[in-house]
């Protein structure tokens, strides 16, 4: 087992990265209040500052007027220490965010996949322009998330199946790390949105919870004792293949589409619901965003099946409705689902509606290629 070289080293890594934790969360912050805050003295803490800002890790950021002396240097994690790169792949299109190492997202690029044969190349393309648009070298990036449909193995980081991405398979993470580097993850884009979630939107200060995708495919994120709960094989959260009543078993399950739950509040299910009550609009979302009351209680009473059958098995406390039908029919639609789950589960979950602000799955992403880049920067200060 490997050891530190000594006390004195061990202790000032511990105190570099407690400090850098502080400057991101409550920063910019004095000497004065950084020692105070790391119950460190005014000199230990000079010395901690001077160290972190010799190997670019902190930089002064304004000054802090105080009594009659002189005014107090502000210190303030340095964004151009490290980037990431978060990625949500689809069928049809890629985007590529780029952030600092505090978190502000610097760039935002969607792109063409061409024909999706090769995703290491399109991958690599896309990165490329992100950081061409950025102004920053691809060496900058100290971690990639990529997010995508269907399941991913936990054990491999491979895609082990993908319905709409079939290019997308066994092999591709250990091409896209001989070609990008070591730090390439993929994770399924559910759970990548149960992450933003936590960090960002409804769930924020919840640590047990799930995250019901309601959209062209249905899929959940589970959120348990703040971890995300993958399944031994990737295959938690794969919703739409969940026997509900009424509705056939699935006869095929390289077939998302004839899963029962799938069947039952998938586009189809949803679009002929909308003829039938003379519903408007251009796709099953603005139906949804529109919809009047019988209409939107079919809706989220088909919605609270699934919810239900997860209600009663795991207990979240919380269940979030996203994609882009749970994000239509807002907290109107939330309300109508809880109602209907508490007529069906002894629980009693409370349902509410997304509240991460645009792209969910790419901002997961971020939030877990960011959690990966201060693991590695803030580790090794000393």
């Amino acid at each position: 087992m490997s050891r530190s070289p000594g006390t004195p080293r061990l202790l000032r890594r511990l105190n570099d990265r407690a400090a850098l934790e502080l400057l991101l969360t409550q920063g910019p912050l004095t000497r004065a209040e950084l020692g105070e805050l790391t119950g460190l003295s005014k000199v230990t803490a000079g010395q901690l500052l001077a160290r972190l800002e010799e190997r670019g890790l902190v930089e002064v950021a304004g000054e802090r007027a105080g009594g009659r002396g002189p005014h107090a240097a502000l210190y303030a994690v340095a964004p151009s220490s490290a980037y990431v790169a978060g990625l949500e792949v689809l069928p049809d299109s890629l985007t590529v965010g780029v952030a600092d190492i505090t978190g502000k997202i610097v760039v935002e690029v969607t792109v063409n996949p061409a024909d999706g044969k090769d995703p290491v190349k399109a991958v690599h393309s896309a990165v490329r322009r992100a950081c061409d648009s950025a102004r920053i070298g691809i060496s900058q990036l100290r971690s990639f998330v990529i997010g995508t449909r269907g399941v991913v193995d936990p054990r491999t980081g491979d895609v082990r199946f993908s319905y709409d991405l079939p290019s997308w398979h066994v092999g591709v993470l250990a091409s896209l790390r001989a070609t990008l580097g070591a730090s390439v993850t993929i994770e399924n884009d559910v759970n990548l949105v149960a992450l933003a979630e936590h960090r960002y939107g409804a769930a924020a200060g919840h640590d047990d919870f799930v995250v019901i995708w309601a959209g062209v495919g249905q899929g959940l994120g589970v959120m348990l004792g703040g971890k995300l709960h993958r399944g031994i094989t990737g295959g938690a959260g794969e919703i739409g293949w969940l026997p509900v009543p009424g509705e056939p078993l699935p006869t095929d399950v390289q077939h998302p589409q004839s899963g029962s739950f799938q069947r039952l509040v998938g586009q189809e299910a949803l679009g002929g619901l909308a003829r039938q009550y003379g519903v408007p609009g251009a796709s099953i979302p603005d139906q949804v965003r529109h919809g009047r009351d019988g209409y939107l209680d079919e809706v989220a009473g088909r919605l609270a099946v699934g919810a239900a059958a997860v209600a009663v098995v795991l207990d979240p406390g919380l269940i979030v409705l996203s994609g882009d039908v749970g994000r239509a029919g807002g907290e109107r639609l939330a309300a109508k689902v809880e109602e209907a789950v508490a007529r069906l589960c002894p629980s009693q979950p409370r349902v509410v509606t997304s509240g991460v602000a645009g792209n969910p799955v790419l901002r997961g992403a971020l939030v877990a290629a960011l959690e990966e880049a201060r693991e590695q920067v803030f580790s090794d200060t000393v």
